[in-house]
């Protein structure tokens, strides 16, 4: 029994020698992606959108793909929209007859050949018949969906032929020139974080290191997790940076003791010099 008691304890003690020597070896490599005190933050576009249908129709054409770039205005789906011409047409014809029939019962209410009533209706028909053009026109409008915003194509949801309904999702785009960086920080770090509070930025992705500040705080502390997020951007443009990229980042050191120095915020640590291969960007 005392044996296997000391046994344990030596399996334990090599264990534990184990994984002191990895984490001295991870920090003086540089890795901040495994660094405990780091916060860990993901990689947003700053704009996204799942952009929907507003019509019944076939998709005629969808020039992007997956992954392709696109710029603001540049058509992303169109649909074949012959029954909404039609549509428009016949609004039309419809509005042209009312407001003629307006304009007869008008001569024929100064000859006293009509009542006001009739004339009262027949301009109401003709508002029915402008508004029906108005929407004829709307659908219309809805035939070509262009790019709200400069970007890529995340995802096409339909293909072409495809027949749609209202409200389907059609195509996922996003803006992959700015981006932010949403991080979960203790709420007790609201005694110093601010605005403009500088950080690094740590992408397990690229292992590079870029600087970056925050851009706005959260409106609401989480109750339950004692948390708040946090939002921060590149103070410049990253390259091969993707959304969805994931990494960690560190707090410099002098913001924080300015704002309190008796905060216990781990995350306020200035990173340790590293031999690793990671880049400040």
């Amino acid at each position: 029994m005392i044996r296997r008691c000391f046994g344990l304890l030596g399996v334990l003690g090599v264990s534990v020698l184990l994984m002191s020597g990895a984490m001295s070896f991870a920090k003086s490599s540089g890795i901040q992606s495994s660094d405990l005190n780091a916060v860990r933050g993901v990689v947003k576009p700053s704009e996204e959108a799942v952009i929907s249908s507003e019509l019944q129709a076939r998709v005629k054409r969808m020039p992007f793909r997956d992954g392709q770039w696109f710029k603001k205005g540049n058509l992303l789906v169109e649909f074949d929209c012959a029954k909404y011409w039609a549509e428009l047409a016949a609004a039309k014809a419809e509005l042209e007859a009312r407001e003629k029939t307006a304009v007869n019962n008008q001569e024929l209410a100064s000859l006293n050949g009509i009542g006001k009533l009739e004339v009262e209706i027949s301009e109401i028909q003709v508002k029915q018949a402008k508004a029906a053009v108005r929407s004829a026109n709307i659908a219309i409008g809805h035939c070509k969906i262009t790019a709200p915003f400069s970007g890529r194509v995340v995802k096409t949801l339909v293909h072409p032929h495809e027949s749609v309904n209202p409200y389907d999702e059609l195509v996922s785009v996003l803006n992959d020139k700015t981006f932010e960086i949403e991080l979960i920080l203790p709420s007790t770090s609201l005694r110093w974080v601010t605005k403009e509070s500088a950080f690094k930025f740590f992408i397990d992705e690229t292992q590079e290191l870029y600087l970056a500040e925050v851009l706005e705080i959260g409106a609401r502390v989480d109750p339950v997790s004692q948390t708040i997020r946090v939002f921060g951007k590149f103070k410049e443009v990253p390259e091969h940076v993707l959304a969805g990229m994931s990494g960690s980042a560190r707090f410099l050191e002098e913001k924080a003791q300015v704002r309190s120095k008796k905060s216990s915020f781990s995350p306020s640590s200035t990173p340790q010099p590293s031999t690793s291969t990671a880049t400040l960007k």
